[in-house]
Order: structure tokens, then C-alpha cells, then sequence
């Protein structure tokens, strides 16, 4: 597949890919998507299953460089090899962030990302939502030493966030 066409979120070049095993993970990767937007840098979507299409996988993290991609956030549930099959076939970082299952609540995907053999590694985020959300902050300090403006973004997205934890007050609100 040419992936040199794709869509891309929040400009015209993209920085980030976001890959999902499946598209039942886009409701939670979703906030990866919103927060990369939030702090200004462009991304790509994909849905590619590391089992199903393999050779689409392969593609994919092989031309990710080329095409200028600095990072890469993939999710999947279960056997979770997503991350890991891209990080073999790239030497683009990559973030795995494990998604919740109906077996183990997402323990199964957490454990298999964090298992990497050396030389291939996967840098995991928490589960779920937090762990998206987090993959993209890391992104962006990632690329915030080269970018001011994504510097600038970032350290006001992180202010937003201290000014939100400091307003609140529960016990206050009825």
C-alpha cells in the first residue's frame, strides 16, 4: 500500500502516526488524535492488524522514516504484537499503548508490550485513555527540543492541566 497519500490531522505534513490493530480501539486511542492535535502536531490514522495484514504492517513501518514520521503510537488489545512488529521493522520510536480486553482488563496487552526482546524496543504507556493521552504528551517532548512551537504548546497544555488540578475541590461542589 502507498501510504504516501493518507490523511493527515492538524497540517499538511504528518509527524505521528497513530496505528490500531483494530478499529474498535479508536475510542480510546481516539484521545491520542485529540491531544497530538492539542499541541499542534500533525498525525496520521491507520487501522493495520499485525496478524491479519502483515505485509501492510511491514509497509507501513518501513516507509514511516521516509515519509517523515518521528514517532509512532500504536494500540492493541490481547496479543498486543502491534507495537512490537512495527518496532522491528523501523528504527522510528515506538509507543505502545496496551488496550483494555474482556479477559484480563488489558493486563494480557500491557504484559506483552513491556516483554520486548533487546534491540527492539517499545516504549509502553499505561492503559487505556491515560495511556493514549500520555503517548502523545510524550511525543511532543519528544519533538519539543527541535520545535519551539510545539515547545510552546506543550508547557501551556501542561500549565492548562496544573490550573485544572489546582482549582479542584470536591468537597466544595454540590
Amino acid at each position: 500500500m502507498n501510504f504516501e497519500k493518507t490523511e493527515v490531522v492538524g497540517g499538511d505534513k504528518a509527524l505521528v502516526g497513530i496505528v490500531m490493530g483494530s478499529g474498535s480501539d479508536w475510542p480510546e486511542l481516539g484521545h491520542a488524535s485529540e491531544t497530538l492535535l492539542a499541541l499542534g502536531i500533525p498525525h496520521e490514522r491507520f487501522v493495520i492488524s499485525a496478524h491479519r495484514t502483515p505485509d501492510r504492517c511491514a509497509d507501513y513501518a518501513q516507509s514511516a522514516k521516509k515519509r517523515g514520521i518521528r514517532a509512532i503510537i500504536a494500540a492493541a488489545g490481547m496479543a498486543a504484537h502491534l507495537p512490537g512488529v512495527l518496532a522491528a521493522s523501523t528504527s522510528v520510536p515506538v509507543i505502545g499503548v496496551p488496550m483494555a480486553t474482556t479477559m484480563m482488563g488489558g493486563l494480557d496487552s500491557l504484559l506483552s508490550m513491556v516483554q520486548m526482546p533487546k534491540g527492539i524496543p517499545v516504549a509502553t504507556m499505561s492503559i487505556g485513555k491515560h495511556g493514549a493521552i500520555n503517548a502523545a504528551i510524550f511525543c511532543a517532548r519528544m519533538m519539543a527540543h527541535d520545535s519551539p512551537d510545539i515547545e510552546e504548546k506543550l508547557e501551556a497544555y501542561v500549565a492548562k492541566m496544573a490550573d485544572e488540578s489546582a482549582k479542584q475541590q470536591p468537597w466544595n461542589s454540590k
